[in-house]
């Protein structure tokens, strides 16, 4: 842990917030035991890979909800564990799990959601005109059954703040009852980052096409 914070007084100096970002990026200077910790399981586990470059680091920080959860370093590595188990564990397949997470990032407008994923869907197997209609605000025109199943849910979901019994027992007909919690995982998960990401002022880089 002492190398990984000595990597990181290399990037102190361009560290800070970004242009319109509400946090600043925290320097190894400034954090606590605790912070350091939840910074220490981000590098190690699957979204860092145990990369501890000054590159990875910098990365880690300015990216996604992490430096702004490090205000809340208990909270922050709570929601981290159940964020990785959303990305890398779930019983949903990655192109479905994707795309809950697009389906949140638009219904929160959630601009540097949908620019951290929209790849992560394309690389998924999503088709990109699926994606891309959603983009807009409409429902996506060639969905597969089970992209379809995964839409409903998670817009009446997010809308009516619960499903009905038909769309209940579709998704629960295709993903079994452990798909439908993790479903319901994903959106709960992706809201509460996408809540964070907005709060904080968290955006794309500049000449990122915006969500509408």
């Amino acid at each position: 842990m002492a190398r990984i914070f000595a990597l990181l007084i290399l990037v102190a100096a361009v560290t800070g917030a970004a242009a319109g970002e509400r946090f600043p990026i925290l320097r190894p200077d400034q954090m606590n035991a605790d912070q350091k910790k939840l910074l220490e399981a981000l590098l190690a586990g699957p979204r860092g890979g145990g990369n501890t470059s000054p590159e990875a680091v910098q990365k880690m920080l300015r990216g996604g909800p992490f430096n702004a959860w490090m205000r809340s370093p208990d909270l922050g590595n709570r929601l981290q564990n159940v964020g990785e188990y959303i990305r890398y564990r779930t019983s949903l397949p990655p192109r479905l799990n994707e795309f809950a997470i697009l389906i949140t990032a638009r219904e929160w407008t959630s601009q540097y959601e949908w620019y951290a994923h929209y790849p992560l869907a394309m690389k998924a197997g999503l088709d990109a005109k699926v994606a891309d209609e959603l983009a807009l605000g409409k429902r996506p025109s060639a969905m597969s059954d089970d992209e379809a199943a995964v839409y409903e849910f998670c817009i009446k979901l997010h809308r009516t703040r619960n499903v009905d019994d038909a769309t209940f027992n579709r998704a629960l007909a295709l993903f079994g009852e452990r798909g439908v919690v993790d479903l319901i995982g994903v959106s709960g998960y992706y809201t509460a980052v996408s809540m964070t990401l907005n709060v904080a002022h968290v955006m794309p880089p500049e000449g990122t096409v915006p969500l509408k």
